[in-house]
């Protein structure tokens, strides 16, 4: 279903195409959580998430007929992004299905990557039956957001670069909404670092992984209400769920409390700016829910696509 070799063909597929991110270090981190930490900055990637890495490996493989259906997805916003902007690389038209609460930089982004986009009501339509509907009417091909081995296999070019800046990592915290970035992360840490401890980090109001993973089946859990708009995915993916119930070792949860203040953190001591779902690994690990002490930490900071007005609010609050 996914393997290394996988991961190391999309890399060569996204050459040229997206960035290689930094990998930030700060000494005040490294002493307030007593470890040596690598924070891979993915808000710096195309689309300002890694959510690129995915889409355009997916994209990039698409036949001639298919470039001409176009593509359609369903997303939050930073999957819409990358679609969109993907696709107008590869050639082709995009349509979003989107959440009509998504933050309205993330639907302004997509709008400018040349996206249609088709809103829906994630609290009162399932999203499996949003696409479903729509595909009866179209053409168009399917660009999951992370249920797709090619979409798990671009994910994990961010831990592929992340391990020729931090070889010797003795823990991975990766953000977990469908599971795809986990997923293609975590082939390529326990491929290079058998050994490597892989935490997932959740909402605490969508533990659907954390659930999952305790019950052995695919658990759903309410759609999550949380500021982390882009883990609010209720039920980890098909494919993803069965490469992660092999790989993750342990979910730790975060509150909305923790996630501000790992923007925060990232902003004041880092002059970086992080998306709440993107700050979700950093949150979990300044509020101590991972065992860090005296090992090399490696930290996926997923996104940055905030808004300037809803970062201020959120941190004010």
């Amino acid at each position: 279903m996914l393997d290394f070799d996988d991961v190391r063909a999309a890399a060569k597929r996204l050459d040229g195409a997206a960035r290689r991110t930094p990998v930030l270090r700060s000494q005040m981190l490294d002493e307030v959580v007593g470890a040596r930490v690598y924070l891979k900055a993915e808000n710096h990637q195309r689309t300002g998430s890694f959510k690129f890495r995915g889409a355009y490996n997916r994209l990039s493989q698409l036949e001639t007929d298919e470039l001409k259906r176009g593509v359609v997805t369903i997303s939050s916003g930073n999957h819409a992004q990358a679609v969109a902007l993907a696709a107008k690389l590869v050639g082709t038209t995009s349509v979003v299905l989107m959440p009509i609460d998504a933050p309205d930089s993330k639907r302004k982004a997509a709008l400018r990557y040349g996206a249609e986009i088709v809103d829906f009501d994630r609290y009162t339509e399932q999203r499996d039956g949003v696409i479903t509907s729509y595909m009866q009417s179209s053409n168009r091909v399917y660009v999951p957001p992370y249920d797709h081995p090619d979409t798990m296999a671009g994910q994990g070019t961010a831990a592929l670069e992340l391990f020729v800046d931090a070889r010797d990592l003795d823990v991975l915290i990766v953000p977990v909404s469908g599971g795809g970035l986990i997923a293609g992360c975590g082939t390529v840490a326990k491929t290079l670092r058998p050994s490597i401890h892989l935490v997932g980090v959740e909402p605490e109001a969508g533990d659907d992984t954390k659930r999952s993973l305790d019950a052995g089946r695919r658990v759903a859990v309410p759609v999550p209400r949380t500021i982390a708009d882009g883990l609010t995915v209720n039920v980890p993916g098909e494919l993803t769920f069965e490469v992660n119930r092999k790989l993750i070792d342990e979910v730790v949860l975060v509150s909305d409390e923790d996630i501000v203040e790992g923007m925060r953190f990232a902003f004041e001591s880092m002059k970086t700016v992080v998306e709440p779902s993107g700050a979700a690994s950093l949150a979990a690990l300044l509020a101590g829910w991972v065992d860090v002490r005296g090992r090399n930490v490696g930290v996926i900071l997923s996104g940055g696509n905030v808004g300037a007005e809803r970062f201020a609010e959120l941190i004010r609050e």
